[in-house]
């Protein structure tokens, strides 16, 4: 057995580089100081919310069974391979979010259940995320990460600011925290000391050490740190060359020369690269416990997506809706599939006896049921085994309950990670069945 004296906050540095380390069995302490005299190799609990507006197909939105036998409807199709890894929760709602009955005010307060201030004010509540990062958050180098593939609108829609709809994180009730869309700027905020943007490759400048490293660790260990640099390089390769693309997010240009200026570098063109790179970043910041709370909101409620890698281009995303085409299935689809995407690589990952998705809450969800604004229930799923306190492959269903409040569910997901509240938001007590 190895049993070398390293630290779980042994890092990678080089110039201007703090790169965190995978798990590994040749370092088996995770905390920032051992809880005894036998130190600890427990992973800690993640927590990520993937946030996609506008609802889902009214009809294809379901699931019933349990286990392997769990069967889905064609929007959770993508899930398939994670049933016995997957809560599919029904009948949680937020009352706040029923007065506005408009994209804004079912947004705004989606994990917080605060109410919403209208008339152009900005006053919501603080996100379950954020209070997570305060509390939880502190032992790792980012508290949270919150990122996003399209931008912040600041307009104001049927007396309800649009900045509701754009943001799913908040610091304060007043301040929606801001947005990382850049690839690039999540990037170095996981490895880099400074969180502009930099010309020299993190793992170039961090070679030297990860030798150091190498020559130190076991065998299986050697193979874990190769494959995870490997992974970094990728993501720093594709992030280079989807910078070089332009601004385009979204949409493709109809002319064989533009007819305005070039727009400035920075996010991919085509939203599949921008999604996926940002899938990617959110796994290497869990994988390298450089961060353990992360939010990614695919899109904003409202959207104005156009999915032309899918044939989907005549319509925007809050249009596309409106009605249950089979269209609109495979933008829902599209969705999922990224979903799919970040369970698959946090399952590949090995954490000493339980995988990194065993040691994760991914929470996936959106503000109304479909795009007829329903929210009277909300469409909830949660993948992952939260260190093994969660048990997967089931049906929940609050559905004509007492107290199914949506924020019950976030008391629940923050008594996993050991953070424990009399109220949030307007719920009093955790979920029974979570």
């Amino acid at each position: 057995m190895i049993t070398h004296p390293f630290s779980r906050r042994t890092f990678l540095r080089g110039v201007g580089v703090t790169m965190a380390l995978p798990w590994m069995e040749s370092m088996p302490v995770w905390g920032d100081t051992p809880a005894g005299p036998v130190a600890s190799s427990e992973a800690p609990v993640r927590l990520a919310v993937l946030f996609s507006g506008n609802g889902f197909h009214s009809r294809e939105w379901w699931a019933k069974g349990e286990g392997r036998q769990m069967e889905l409807g064609k929007v959770l199709a993508p899930l398939t391979d994670f049933r016995e890894k997957m809560l599919f929760v029904r009948g949680l709602y937020n009352d706040e979010a029923l007065k506005g009955n408009i994209h804004s005010s079912q947004t705004g307060n989606l994990l917080s259940g605060a109410p919403l201030a209208s008339g152009g004010e900005i006053r919501s509540g603080t996100s379950v995320d954020q209070l997570m990062a305060q509390r939880y958050g502190r032992s790792t180098k980012v508290p949270s990460l919150v990122l996003a593939c399209e931008k912040s609108n600041p307009s104001v829609h049927k007396n309800y600011s649009m900045l509701y709809s754009s943001h799913i994180s908040w610091s304060s009730p007043t301040t929606p925290t801001p947005l990382e869309l850049y690839p690039a700027l999540a990037f170095d905020r996981l490895f880099k000391d400074g969180v502009s943007k930099g010309d020299r490759s993190v793992l170039d400048a961090v070679i030297a050490d990860a030798g150091d490293l190498r020559r130190r660790i076991s065998g299986n260990d050697q193979r874990k740190l190769d494959e995870y640099l490997d992974s970094v390089r990728d993501v720093e390769v594709r992030i280079d060359n989807a910078g070089k693309k332009g601004e385009l997010q979204g949409w493709r240009p109809t002319l064989s020369q533009p007819n305005i200026p070039r727009p400035p570098d920075g996010i991919p063109q085509n939203i599949a690269d921008h999604m996926r790179l940002m899938c990617d970043i959110l796994v290497l910041g869990f994988q390298t416990d450089t961060t353990r709370i992360t939010t990614l909101k695919l899109n904003n409620d409202h959207s104005s997506l156009r999915f032309p890698h899918l044939g989907v281009d005549y319509m925007i995303h809050h249009l596309l809706s409106h009605s249950d085409t089979a269209d609109w299935l495979k933008v829902n689809q599209f969705f999922l599939e990224q979903v799919g995407y970040i369970a698959r690589k946090l399952d590949a990952i090995q954490e000493g006896p339980r995988t990194l998705l065993d040691n994760t809450m991914l929470l996936y969800c959106s503000s109304m049921m479909s795009g007829n604004h329903n929210a009277d229930q909300l469409p909830v799923v949660v993948l992952g085994g939260g260190g093994g306190r969660i048990r997967g492959g089931r049906v929940i269903d609050y559905t004509g309950k007492p107290d199914r409040q949506m924020c019950r569910l976030y008391l629940s997901m923050m008594d996993k990670m050991n953070v424990r509240l009399p109220k949030f938001g307007d719920a009093a007590q955790p979920l029974d069945q979570v």
